[in-house]
């Protein structure tokens, strides 16, 4: 028999969230809720959990993804009866994790740590719980005399007594499965007809059988989130957690609570956030560099040394010791190579500059190719929509581009080639030559005009 595996319950909508998206796809720490508690599954070693959803499941799955298996409960009966949907698929499995899809803060080791205790205590249930400061609609865990688990009573059903009980379940158990699915098949329903697996605690209590408990290092680990008030706390306790992570790990963050960092944003050593600046969707940022403020970097790999000022980099690439901003927009499809600059109110999109090339003020490079050390003048632009279709501009290297230049695209401007400030290129230029004028036409070097 295989030793152990891990339920997730990811069925319930969450009517209490007031949305249209199923609970359990709200996003903390830029990642959905479901998604983080199938890693820290994983990471305890559980290797490819079942997830129970409901009928509607395609923003779970979307989730989610291959990397688990899913079963379907097609009526919302409760969480015992969401557990009893998995059986068949943990056909041979001694010991059962299950674990509620809206506890975003759970630790792999906390889950680690809790099968071992439920394992090496011949354990038929183990319970995960805590003593938050608010216990409010929490289900306490009640025990005897002795110290032994005896029951876990829903707060709508517990007396004044059961309320001051300051220790509450945490909505992640373990089962011997030998004992569990007999028993489960047996708990009669609520009178709403639901199933429920806290009841499991009381019957083998009665039956005199070990009941565990383990309580994480921290209360939050336990925070279900079932309102949006407990997803902004689960939130701020997320990102708590991470700059401090990274604060330990070499990372300057001038002003903490200003800083937002994703659970799977990865900074380098000597790497300084500014406040106000946003680091999300899976930024890798390198060594030394300096973000902010006010900047954000989404989905982007940014190399070491670079500097971000007020500006946005989007899906986009930066090599080492590029700067950007301030009031820029690096959007999707970018690459920055070595040494690029990049100043103020810059518009860059589906775009390659080559090392060292400069744009200091007020353009939009679009659908271009530059290459390396050129010279973007003020109030350049790429004109590179025709309203039906988009076109390439193909800058090359050392080119200088004049201010106030309108590059028509398709263009191209050839190597070492330069444009008078305010030209308008309409038609391709030869390299080493310079352009000027509306239409920009070819100008010797004693300032005539060449003729075609």
């Amino acid at each position: 028999m295989t030793s152990q595996a891990a339920v997730i319950l990811a069925a319930g909508m969450g009517t209490r969230m007031k949305s249209q998206v199923p609970k359990v796809v709200h996003r903390v720490g830029g990642r959905e809720m479901v998604s983080l508690v199938v890693d820290a599954a994983k990471d305890a070693g559980f290797d490819t959990p079942i997830v129970v959803v409901g009928q509607d499941s395609h923003a779970v799955r979307g989730a989610l993804g291959d990397g688990v298996r899913y079963v379907e409960q097609e009526e919302p009966r409760g969480t015992g009866h969401a557990l009893l949907q998995s059986r068949e698929l943990l056909e041979g499995v001694d010991n059962i994790a299950v674990i509620n899809g809206d506890t975003p803060l759970i630790r792999p080791e906390t889950l680690g740590s809790m099968m071992q205790r439920h394992m090496e205590g011949k354990a038929y249930v183990t319970l995960l719980t805590a003593s938050p400061a608010d216990t409010d609609g929490l289900g306490r865990v009640v025990r005897d005399d002795s110290g032994s688990v005896t029951a876990v009573v829903e707060d709508s059903e517990a007396d004044e007594d059961v309320r001051a009980i300051s220790e509450v379940n945490g909505g992640v158990y373990c089962f011997r499965s030998s004992w569990l699915w007999p028993s489960l098949e047996a708990l009669a329903p609520s009178p709403g007809g639901e199933i429920y697996l806290t009841d499991l605690v009381s019957v083998a209590s009665r039956e005199g059988l070990v009941i565990e408990s383990l309580r994480p290092d921290s209360p939050q680990e336990i925070l279900g989130v079932n309102t949006r008030v407990h997803l902004s706390e689960a939130e701020t306790a997320m990102r708590q957690d991470i700059r401090e992570r990274w604060m330990l790990s070499g990372v300057t963050l001038l002003d903490p609570a200003t800083v937002y960092i994703d659970s799977d944003v990865q900074l380098g050593r000597d790497t300084v956030v500014l406040p106000n600046t946003h680091l999300t969707g899976g930024s890798v940022v390198g060594r030394d560099c300096r973000i902010g403020p006010n900047a954000i970097v989404d989905g982007s790999r940014i190399g070491d040394g670079c500097r971000v000022i007020a500006s946005v980099i989007e899906n986009s690439t930066l090599e080492d010791q590029v700067e950007v901003g301030p009031f820029s927009h690096v959007r999707r499809k970018c690459y920055l190579e070595s040494g690029v600059h990049i100043g103020t109110s810059v518009e860059i999109k589906q775009s390659r500059l080559g090392r060292g090339t400069k744009s200091h003020h007020f353009s939009y490079l679009g659908d271009a190719s530059v290459g390396a050390n050129v010279n973007i003048g003020a109030g350049t632009v790429t004109c590179n929509f025709d309203g039906v279709n988009k076109h390439l501009t193909r800058i090359d290297d050392n080119a200088f581009i004049g201010s106030d230049s309108m590059l028509v695209a398709p263009v191209t401007i050839g190597a070492r080639a330069s444009t008078g400030a305010g030209a308008v290129v309409t038609r391709d230029v030869e390299p080493d030559s310079l352009v000027v004028g509306v239409p920009a036409k070819a100008k010797s070097k004693d300032g005539d005009s060449k003729t075609e």
